[in-house]
């Protein structure tokens, strides 16, 4: 049930909806409030006023208890039995599905993210959108959407005639098909420190041989692409990443022209010292660049020929576009103009800008071949809570493997966990403590409802008219949220609402379960007691696999 749609439709008060009726701060107040305050100027009252009489005009029932008004505050309690058995009840019969929705039904969602470099291996400042575009994905699709997983491949440019000029100058075919991408990489940071002007030459006449179609320059970009995409899907395969399309900017090199006719056609396209340009002055922006004075086509080119094919190749409800924030300006310039070309849809363009990602000691990326690589973060983790893990519970069984879990779930819940557009210093020994805010922690929580549940030897199931205490209710409360913190986290796309919920839920579990016997009590009270460990143990997964984080029954 949806606590906030019910006390609206109740309240029956026109401007107020379940989005006005907040949770309650002060839970000894009540569970759900609703403010008054934006109500005075309609009702020409005082917001104290107001409060007071939508009280007295309330009845409260079966499922809210009570009512009270204070401060211009209207707190509504709910019938804590009537909640246990709806929220708990409902998760023991939804399972693993519960808190999903048909809401999205019939709507597509096209989600780009990642989008990788060919021939440029993964460093931590790919981890952002790479784990915030997976959660999405996870999180439209258990909505009901239909969801398109878009990997833009930077595939094209003048680097890919540079990556061939160095190949054929210094490579050899094994060594590189045994170093794979790092290899390619090396040949690549090694024709910036070296490259003349013969050598840049040669580079620009490779790219136009590619370009161009021939068959020896195509042979090896392809090449190069597969050691990449080879490389890449080990990493997303780790990390529980899915992707439908791996169309990238080379996809569309025959879909500009089209856009650069329409923009002549509708006198959008201006010329400025030699480049082609829309003018968006009067938007507060500066020009988009269409065409170099050479006449290449740039990134702007290219996305908004990506983006007129995917409305038509999808039919787009949303389209996503998972770019840190400094790419704000170019994506507000793109939506502008798809605007100005009278694409009514532009609207339902949305950049999901993210913080960058730098580790304690301020390592980042580099163009001098200086990078942290994911792989190295991903691998230190494991290692790192493999030693956890070890001196925590030395005689566990399959360490390695639950290691692998842990390690993976804390490179992406240290990505995940605060608001999408802060910056992250990840520390391995923050991500990886079984105490604060950290997917060890929630595992760990999770591997002591399942101690429970086994240990218990019996199936759990729900008593009826059971009244829980304070602390079991505490964590109802946090298990009712569930269904609308995945719903909030769809419309503001950000996981960490479901990170944060995770958490949440984790430490109130864990005060319930220092406070309360649960093995050790009797008839009704141990029923319940396991059903709401059976029921946190599910809610705390379901809210893990939305991030593409794995849960362990043992730690």
């Amino acid at each position: 049930m949806d606590y906030r749609e019910y006390i609206a439709k109740k309240l029956n008060v026109e401007n107020v909806t379940a989005a006005d009726i907040a949770k309650s701060p002060n839970s000894e107040m009540g569970d759900f409030a609703l403010p008054c305050f934006k109500l005075a100027k309609i009702f020409r009252r005082s917001p104290v006023q107001i409060a007071e009489g939508l009280k007295n005009g309330f009845k409260t029932d079966e499922v809210i208890s009570e009512v009270s008004a204070v401060n211009g505050y209207l707190n509504f309690k709910v019938n804590k039995s009537g909640l246990a058995a709806e929220v708990l009840g409902r998760i023991l019969l939804e399972g693993e599905m519960y808190g999903s929705s048909s809401i999205g039904k019939g709507k597509t969602v096209c989600i780009d993210y990642s989008s990788v470099n060919i021939a440029k291996p993964f460093h931590i400042g790919h981890l952002s959108t790479t784990v915030i575009g997976g959660a999405l994905y996870k999180i439209f699709k258990f909505l009901g959407y239909n969801v398109v997983g878009i990997n833009h491949l930077g595939d094209y440019g003048t680097q890919f005639g540079k990556l061939i000029c160095a190949y054929k100058k210094w490579g050899v075919k094994e060594e590189v098909e045994k170093g794979g991408i790092h290899a390619i990489n090396a040949l690549y940071v090694r024709f910036n420190e070296e490259a003349d002007e013969e050598m840049e030459s040669a580079a620009r006449e490779y790219f136009r041989l590619i370009e161009s179609g021939d068959k020896e320059a195509n042979e090896l970009f392809e090449w190069f692409k597969t050691l990449t995409l080879n490389y890449v899907k080990n990493i997303y395969d780790k990390l529980n990443i899915t992707f439908d399309s791996y169309a990238g900017e080379r996809f569309y090199t025959d879909k500009m022209q089209p856009v650069i006719d329409e923009l002549k056609e509708k006198k959008l396209l201006k010329e400025s010292e030699g480049a082609q340009i829309v003018d968006l002055d009067g938007y507060g922006m500066p020009p988009c660049l269409i065409l170099r004075s050479d006449g290449a086509s740039l990134y702007a080119t290219r996305d908004l020929a990506a983006a007129i094919y995917r409305k038509k190749t999808y039919d787009f409800y949303k389209c996503l576009y998972v770019v840190a924030y400094q790419q704000n300006l170019h994506f507000k310039q793109v939506f502008k103009v798809l605007e100005l070309m009278g694409r009514d849809w532009a609207k339902d363009m949305v950049h999901v800008a993210y913080g960058m990602v730098s580790l304690e000691d301020g390592a980042m990326s580099t163009r001098k071949g200086k990078v942290v690589w994911l792989e190295d973060v991903i691998s230190k983790c494991i290692e790192k809570a493999y030693a956890v893990i070890d001196e925590k519970n030395s005689a566990l069984e399959n360490k390695a493997e639950i290691a692998k879990v842990v390690g993976l779930g804390a490179v992406v819940f240290g990505a995940l966990y605060n608001n999408k557009i802060k910056d992250i210093v990840f520390s391995y020994d923050k991500v990886l403590s079984f105490e604060g805010e950290t997917s060890v922690y929630v595992q760990y929580t999770c591997a002591r409802a399942n101690s429970v549940l086994t240990k218990s030897g019996v199936k759990p199931f729900l008593p009826s008219g059971y009244e829980p205490n304070a602390q079991e209710a505490e964590v109802i409360k946090a298990l009712s949220a569930f269904p609308q913190t995945v719903l909030d986290a769809s419309e503001k796309y950000e996981p960490s609402l479901i990170a944060r919920f995770a958490v949440d839920l984790a430490q109130r579990y864990n005060k319930f379960y220092l406070d309360c016997k649960i093995l050790t009590a009797e008839g009704a009270q141990k029923d319940f007691r396991l059903a709401l460990t059976k029921a946190t143990l599910q809610t705390l997964k379901n809210a893990l696999t939305l991030l593409g984080i794995g849960v362990p029954e043992k730690m």
